[in-house]
């Protein structure tokens, strides 16, 4: 009986050992899960650091931000205190927005995005620009005039490399003409003697002339997408169409799909920065335009730019044609930036001859 029992409870036992599992299943070490968990989460931290980074930055406001350089003071915003101040805060957000400037990174995650450097550049652009223009035409009253060191400095040192990452960089080149654009303002708020701004319509008229250019080439490269040129002599003014059609008919190849993003950034950088420029301009040459009866294209101009930077839910830029299944937003784009170029030129044409 006790022998029966016996070899019950061995049958049992014997029953109960879980079977033997293989070494390729058995568990991996520690160290390895450890590693694995670490980099997932490593990988996915980069990707969603690097789609807040894409975000645009919030537009700003331009009176806000010029009352708030002239010690909340209204009283002390003096003519072209609105203009330089939109510029300054504009260049600055290259510097300031999440991530910081992104086109020369060399590590991750801003070393494989691409949307955001060109935003940038396109916003550099910009800003260069209007330096220029704050340079030579509007702090300037006459072709004989001495021009101010601080814009001459804000302008020598925006036009460094946009790629540098070894020291001196592009942020620290950025931020000294930040700075020197911002040594011009206090001498404007200041009233001090050498520091001036002109708001003729002669000068705004030279800065337009500028500005159609920048323009008409975006709605030229925007539309270039689809490679249709009956698109894109709708698109862009007619004189430029026709210098194009003279050109040959490779005159405007299509856009290669790579590049298609980057252009279509690069523009909404520019638009970004352009219209808080001329909501600024608007502010500062108000009379002249009221003079020139100015005034409604001026708005148009906002208006315009203002569609063209709107927040873009869709993940990506999508290049579509017609009336197919998929929008192509370098179109849209192309559409509001040529309207503003037009309403641009007529602008001009007011200061000029109105």
């Amino acid at each position: 009986m006790s022998q029966t029992t016996h070899a019950s409870t061995d049958h049992i036992q014997a029953t109960e050992q879980p079977p033997e599992v293989p070494a390729s299943a058995q568990a991996m070490p520690r160290w390895k899960r450890v590693a694995l968990t670490a980099a997932a989460v490593f990988a996915v931290s980069v990707l969603l650091l690097g789609a807040y980074w894409s975000l645009q930055p919030e537009k700003f406001d331009v009176r806000a931000a010029a009352v708030e350089r002239a010690g909340g003071d209204s009283e002390r915003l003096a003519p072209g205190v609105v203009t330089v101040a939109a510029v300054a805060q504009a260049a600055r957000t290259l510097l300031e927005k999440p991530g910081g400037y992104l086109y020369n990174d060399v590590t991750v995650p801003g070393i494989y995005l691409d949307n955001m450097p060109s935003w940038e550049y396109g916003l550099l652009k910009e800003a260069r620009d209007s330096i220029r223009s704050l340079r030579n035409d509007f702090s300037r009253s006459q072709t004989q005039s001495v021009e101010n060191a601080d814009l001459r400095r804000a302008d020598q040192f925006v036009n460094y490399r946009v790629d540098a990452w070894i020291l001196p960089t592009t942020e620290s080149q950025l931020r000294q003409g930040v700075e020197s654009l911002d040594g011009f303002l206090a001498q404007l708020i200041a009233g001090d003697p050498s520091a001036r701004f002109f708001a003729r319509a002669d000068n705004l008229a030279a800065y337009l002339a500028v500005v159609e250019k920048r323009l008409g080439n975006y709605a030229q490269r925007l539309s270039a997408s689809v490679g249709d040129r009956e698109l894109t002599a709708a698109l862009v003014p007619e004189s430029e169409a026709a210098g194009a059609e003279n050109e040959g008919p490779e005159a405007r190849p299509k856009t290669p799909r790579g590049e298609v993003d980057d252009v279509f950034y690069e523009a909404r950088g520019y638009a970004w920065g352009l219209l808080h420029t001329f909501k600024a301009l608007a502010i500062d040459f108000e009379n002249v335009l009221r003079d020139k009866n100015a005034e409604v294209s001026m708005q148009q101009v906002i208006r315009d730019l203002e569609e063209a930077t709107k927040r873009m839910w869709s993940p990506m830029v999508l290049n579509g044609h017609g009336f197919g299944y998929v929008a192509n937003h370098s179109l849209v784009l192309a559409s509001y930036i040529s309207r503003a170029n037009a309403a641009a030129l007529d602008l001009r044409i007011l200061l000029q001859q109105g």
